[in-house]
């Protein structure tokens, strides 16, 4: 099969779309509510206690009612969770434990795991999130926008994003166990033949990481056609894959060598109104907090145009327009925040320095859509794109009863 350069053939008509590479995906979680995410597990907890203390139409009002969800409404259970489905208009238990969850692009939150509070949660995204699996999530479309196209996580994703069209959600396994690739089928069986019998589901997913860019028509991914850009391509994306996992999979945690990691010079108030940036001594600047070293590529680290620690500290500082149960928050600022701060510090600060490499490994020869409709891994099958059967057991619905399967 002769390869073919797509980018002097057709530009981006030529290069595959994300879209039919991971063929199944998921739109975003849609929580109706914003009071069921926080960024601290205490919060939560508090707000369901208050919650359940009330009754009849003060409960109402504060569970905030939507056309999906209201204190009645009937539910079924979220797989993998214990949660009751009786009707929440009679709930009186503990809340139940806060799981971790990234909430939109590099932020990662608490949410309170329970089917009778989520407006759209995704069961079929629950019923593969295990140990073994990987989320891809597209970063919206905004034109000019030169930050990354998707990022990885090993958390569940609820695909939020600051800006522009939200982008899907695409598990890399579409069975528990990491099994059954999220793959057009014949691509890894194409790119085996091509670059070797080693090319696994996760290296894909590392090319993808490095090579996908933002386009009209969606994310794109121009596949090499030569072997040594692949695997330059895949080596850099294992790296920011590991950077983006945090330690998650039993890789290493994101660290910056001695002398450039970012550290507390001035404690961190407990109600810092302001988040400012001095260039000259790279210092981040929290109210009368101050964090330095930060490098400019941090905090000039940019999704769909939003700067993302400004992101970040908005989401945790600006809680004056809130109120209900959503108004519920830390009374200080938590050390753990701190901590936070640091690392997403560092995993900016690392990601931003590998950004101008991206661009190398997709130069060259290419894979067109041409060269993959020939192998027959175009057009991808209608049943790729839906969710496999996972279901081994009976899944309880609304009330208790078991929902058929």
């Amino acid at each position: 099969m002769a390869a073919r350069a797509g980018a002097g053939a057709g530009g981006d008509d030529d290069i595959p779309l994300l879209d039919d590479l991971m063929p199944w995906s998921v739109r975003p979680l849609r929580t109706g509510r914003p009071w069921v995410t926080a960024p601290d597990a205490g919060s939560l907890k508090a707000r369901w206690g208050r919650l359940v203390s009330t009754e009849g139409a003060e409960r109402e009002q504060l569970f905030r009612p939507t056309r999906s969800r209201n204190p009645h409404t009937p539910v079924a259970a979220l797989p993998g969770q214990t949660t009751s489905t009786a009707r929440f208009a009679r709930e009186s238990g503990p809340c139940p434990e806060p799981v971790r969850i990234l909430h939109g692009p590099f932020d990662e939150q608490w949410l309170i795991p329970d089917h009778r509070l989520i407006d759209a949660a995704r069961p079929e995204l629950w019923r593969v999130a295990d140990g073994h699996q990987l989320f891809a999530v597209e970063h919206g479309y905004v034109p000019q926008d030169t930050g990354p196209a998707l990022s990885v996580t090993a958390l569940l994703p609820d695909g939020h994003w600051p800006a522009g069209r939200p982008g899907r959600i695409r598990p890399l396994y579409r069975r528990p166990g990491g099994r059954e690739p999220n793959l057009a089928p014949g691509l890894l069986g194409l790119l085996r033949a091509r670059h070797g019998d080693t090319v696994t589901a996760e290296a894909v997913l590392a090319w993808i990481v490095t090579a996908a860019r933002h386009s009209p028509a969606g994310t794109v991914v121009p596949l090499p056609a030569d072997t040594a850009r692949w695997w330059a391509g895949v080596e850099l994306g294992r790296e920011l894959l590991r950077l983006q996992l945090r330690g998650a999979r039993g890789r290493e945690r994101p660290r910056l060598p001695g002398g450039r990691r970012p550290y507390v010079r001035a404690a961190v108030p407990a109600a810092p109104g302001t988040l400012e940036y001095d260039p000259a001594d790279e210092t981040l600047l929290l109210g009368t907090g101050r964090i330095s070293p930060v490098p400019a590529g941090a905090w000039e680290f940019r999704v769909g145009g939003v700067r993302m620690l400004e992101l970040w500290f908005e989401r945790r500082a600006g809680a004056d327009g809130a109120d209900g149960l959503e108004a519920m928050r830390p009374r200080g600022w938590p050390q753990e925040w701190t901590s936070e701060l640091l690392e997403l510090i560092t995993v900016l600060a690392l990601l931003a320095e590998l950004r101008p490499r991206q661009e190398e490994p997709a130069d060259g020869p290419r894979l067109t859509t041409g060269d993959l409709r020939a192998a027959g891994v175009l057009p991808v099958a209608a049943t790729a794109r839906r969710p496999a059967s996972v279901l081994d057991h009976h899944e309880e619905g609304p009330e208790g009863q078991f929902a058929l399967v």
